[in-house]
């Protein structure tokens, strides 16, 4: 039998052709990795987004003395198909009494994860509402804002506002803060070295219907609503005035809901003044016409896009406290020590204060008898006045030794108050909630306490995206375990700068300096997935 030798070019060919069958498998594979890629996106940017409104009045008629206007939790529903999410606004001074029981009826009710459910207070300082049931109202306002969804465009843009808050932490020369509060005096001017920074922006999402007509404003800012009104009602603050002034302007029955931002050191502007009365009504009209100018200038469009990220994350407690008690406690023992006695009394002291600022030269008398003493060689108004100016200079000395005592006092107390709170919690972390939530380009993330304006300042300049706000006072104590606080657990959030400012808001904080990076860092990851 003849046997054929194989042909090289045979070998040769069927190795190509292995080839290009691999070749062709490969690409087919990827043509398909592709197509079903560019469906997924087609169909999330194709998705049609459905949003809902309402509100339920929320005032406590049995707490407060006087309404001076009515307090709200507002709702907002947006559905996508495939995600739902609740935004809800309570007139609150914070979340944590009620926050558990809320999601608990929303998840019961309507099969609403509690990750998806986001509360923000307005951290409204006063009459509240009633915690006790605060959930069925929030729970039929959600059902008629899910049962009123209608399809959406959305849009996203900025107004900006620096006439109504100031940064209440005050630097001293001695490279100390001091916070500027009721419960206290401020230092004397003469110590006063510089103030901190605010952050102007107004952060707005705009909820159209497809007719063009508005549904909801949401809208992000940084301040303390502590103002009150002349008549000291009960009052939503000038979140509230800020709310009607756009909800006047806008068609009947859309909301504007305020998410309070990183304002754990921002104060209302004038918040000191004496010389008026305390009004919310101006400052809430301003913010709410500026916000109004910005609204007037987004443009909606069609998106689907709706996506949260909800993690816990660890936050260390602080270690501190015993070292700020006895530093607070050796500073207060000099300050008692440097008190001296004076033979002035309030009632002789004002008298003499305001007659010897008058005129530095002849304060006890006319000047033609100061010139006649001075002629025929006498000193008696002289020598009065220097005894009186030695003893006024003794009682200043002492009033603003006690208004340092008074503020030490106050420290210790919240001091010791954390440390009990540590002691009686046997852990060395505080659980916190931090949602990431994206609505078309509108990207919010949260913090579960009073985040200072720095903190909010940083997240802004991190992230990647255009549209980045951020609300503190949201999902406060929403972690089971933790005892229910009207606040949370963390109160304050100031930066590791802060703590060496010993100031009232690192004075509160259950928080170690290192919680700032941990959150930080956290909320980068969370923006980069968003």
């Amino acid at each position: 039998m003849k046997v054929f030798k194989k042909s090289p070019y045979l070998s040769i060919f069927q190795l190509n052709y292995k080839y290009a069958q691999n070749r062709i498998k490969l690409m087919t594979i990827l043509i398909m990795v592709v197509t079903v890629g560019l469906l997924h996106i087609n169909s999330a940017s194709a998705a049609q987004l459905r949003a809902g409104v309402a509100k339920a009045n929320i005032t406590n008629l049995k707490k407060a003395r006087l309404v001076n206007d009515s307090l709200y939790a507002k709702v907002l529903v947006l559905d996508n198909g495939s995600v739902r999410v609740v935004i809800i606004t309570v007139d609150a001074v914070g979340t944590g009494i009620f926050l558990d029981n809320v999601r608990s009826q929303l998840q019961e009710h309507l099969n609403i994860k509690p990750e998806n459910v986001i509360i923000n207070a307005s951290h409204l300082h006063g009459a509240g509402p009633s915690y006790s049931d605060i959930d069925k109202p929030i729970l039929k306002a959600t059902k008629e804002a899910i049962n009123n969804m209608v399809p959406v465009n959305v849009g996203v843009g900025k107004g900006y506002e620096d006439r109504i808050m100031e940064n209440r932490r005050i630097k001293l020369k001695n490279g100390k803060e001091w916070t500027i509060r009721h419960a206290n005096p401020l230092p004397p001017d003469e110590e006063v070295a510089g103030v901190g920074p605010v952050d102007p922006e107004i952060g707005i999402l705009r909820l159209d219907k497809k007719d063009g007509k508005p549904l909801a404003i949401v809208y992000n800012f940084a301040c303390h609503p502590y103002q009150g009104v002349p008549n000291r009602g009960t009052t939503a603050d000038f979140p509230g005035f800020a709310s009607k002034v756009i909800e006047n302007n806008l068609v009947d029955g859309a909301l504007a809901l305020f998410l309070q931002g990183c304002g754990g050191n921002i104060t209302t502007i004038l918040y000191k003044d004496v010389n008026h009365p305390r009004d919310a009504e101006p400052l809430g009209n301003m913010l709410g016409l500026r916000t109004l100018q910005a609204v007037n200038k987004i443009q909606c469009k069609n998106s689907g896009e709706l996506k949260v990220i909800h993690e816990i994350i660890e936050l260390p407690r602080r270690n501190d406290i015993p070292q700020r008690i006895a530093s607070l406690q050796d500073e207060q023992a000099k300050l008692l020590q440097s008190l001296r006695g004076t033979s002035l009394n309030i009632k002789t002291f004002i008298p003499l204060y305001i007659k010897y600022n008058l005129s530095d030269d002849f304060p006890s008398y006319y000047s033609h008898r100061y010139l006649h003493e001075k002629m025929t060689g006498k000193n008696d108004l002289e020598g009065l006045d220097a005894g009186n100016r030695r003893n006024i200079e003794k009682y200043l000395r002492n009033i603003y030794a006690m208004e340092k005592l008074t503020r030490i006092q106050t420290n210790l107390s919240i001091l010791k108050a954390r440390q009990a709170e540590k002691e009686a919690a046997g852990e060395e972390t505080l659980k916190a909630e931090v949602t990431g939530i994206r609505i078309g380009d509108f990207v919010l993330v949260t913090f579960p306490g009073e985040a200072v304006v720095e903190i909010g300042l940083n997240i802004k300049k991190m992230s990647p995206h255009q549209y980045t706000f951020v609300a503190g006072y949201t999902n406060e104590n929403g972690t089971k375990g933790q005892p229910p606080m009207e606040e949370g657990n963390i109160w304050y959030a100031p930066t590791k700068e802060h703590f060496k400012g010993e100031a009232y808001e690192d004075t509160w904080t259950a928080l170690a300096p290192e919680w700032q990076k941990i959150y930080e860092d956290k909320v980068f990851e969370i923006l980069k997935k968003l």
